[in-house]
């Protein structure tokens, strides 16, 4: 037993990353036996790209075409863009192809996750006991099938999260790349303001020295938390008086927490009506809160197991953060981030809409699981030193 420990402890680069090749294999064959998926939405991607088609891919016709939807297709141009190469490449089997694109941007998403924590020099068997929880993690194994923008998203997030690692190692951010990626973002999905937000603003206050102890950011994320669901009742308020007679802003931004809605079409995570401010902030509290739940009724059992596994081990890496943090400058700052942009994610969602299925969820849980090799590298340094 003590031989096989060692042995795993000395793994190196080239052993991990055949790690994560059978690792995606494994996430591979799962979603190649379940099939591609289907949703309203993609439906509507499925038009768009037949439009695209027809206008030979010109994105400015395409952009400016009559449209009755709520939202411009140029928020959704690269998953529509990449229908219609599919189906112009691929025709009848344009599904099929997109799905294993999806799978591809799954593989590069699992090398970018190890290269990150890499490069702040997490050790290569701490990353390998860490792919058990992806190829478990149940948002992974639901997501990528389903022909959506969420796994362009998600790669484009766990991407961003890469390169401003690379940014907090060498001391200096590669503006070009970041610009690039959040003009990705916006042409991805609307719901990307978040990221978008998270990088920018991270980028600024990262730069002030009281972001360098671990209690300062811990404090800040905490008054940020707290204090999000009291902004929002403000600005509930101030919408419904100066924009209540805008049908899209009331249907987007009112209606639902008039309803005491919590998760979308989920009506046990309902409360009543609010008829009070302190009604509208707890709505928000409890919908900022739910972001997250691991449970619903409807889950399996083994969906509720993995699905509190996965989360007991992301507050367990935080708990380990704030006791072993501030050894190692480059750990503090990508926790600093990831949790920043998780916050930021939940935040948006909260005041918007939580889907039904925890969809906008999953962008965020690959960043969210580097945490838990990085407080164990935390916690290795810190025994080291005794």
């Amino acid at each position: 037993m003590k031989k096989f420990f060692l042995k795993i402890t000395n793994l190196n680069e080239k052993h991990l990353y055949f790690s994560i090749l059978i690792s995606f294999f494994i996430i591979a064959c799962y979603h190649f036996n379940s099939g591609f998926s289907m949703s309203g939405d993609s439906h509507k991607f499925s038009r768009w790209a037949d439009d695209l088609i027809k206008f030979k891919f010109n994105l400015y016709e395409f952009f400016f075409k009559e449209n009755s939807e709520r939202i411009s297709p140029f928020f959704f141009t690269v998953p529509v863009f990449l229908i219609a190469i599919c189906k112009v490449i691929f025709g009848n089997g344009w599904q099929f192809a997109f799905l294993s694109l999806n799978l591809a941007l799954v593989f590069f998403s699992l090398i970018i996750f190890s290269k990150t924590l890499l490069i702040i020099k997490i050790r290569p068997f701490l990353i390998f006991f860490t792919l058990p929880l992806i190829i478990l993690s149940v948002d992974l194994l639901t997501w990528p099938k389903f022909i959506l923008s969420d796994m362009n998203y998600a790669f484009l997030i766990i991407l961003a999260t890469y390169v401003m690692t690379k940014g907090f190692v060498e001391n200096k951010y590669n503006y070009f790349h970041l610009f690039l990626i959040m003009i990705l973002m916006i042409m991805t999905r609307p719901s990307s303001v978040p990221g978008i937000f998270a990088i920018l603003f991270f980028i600024t206050i990262s730069k002030y020295h009281y972001f360098k102890r671990v209690k300062v950011i811990i404090l800040f994320l905490f008054f940020l938390f707290i204090s999000i669901p009291l902004v929002f009742g403000l600005l509930y308020y101030f919408i419904e008086f100066n924009f209540g007679e805008n049908s899209q802003i009331e249907w987007w931004l009112l209606s639902k927490v008039k309803a005491g809605m919590i998760i979308h079409d989920r009506p046990e995570t309902w409360v009543d009506s609010p008829s009070d401010f302190n009604d509208v902030v707890y709505i928000y509290f409890l919908r900022l809160i739910n972001f997250f739940n691991p449970y619903a009724a409807t889950f399996s059992g083994i969906h509720i197991f993995l699905n509190f596994i996965q989360t007991f081990l992301i507050l367990l890496s935080i708990i380990l953060w704030s006791i072993f943090g501030t050894l190692i400058r480059s750990y503090d700052k990508l926790f600093f981030f990831i949790i920043f942009i998780s916050l930021s994610t939940a935040s948006f969602h909260s005041f918007t809409l939580i889907d039904y299925d925890w969809r906008y969820r999953f962008p965020i849980i690959l960043p969210m699981i580097m945490l838990f090799p990085i407080s164990l590298e935390m916690t290795f340094r810190k025994f080291d030193k005794i």
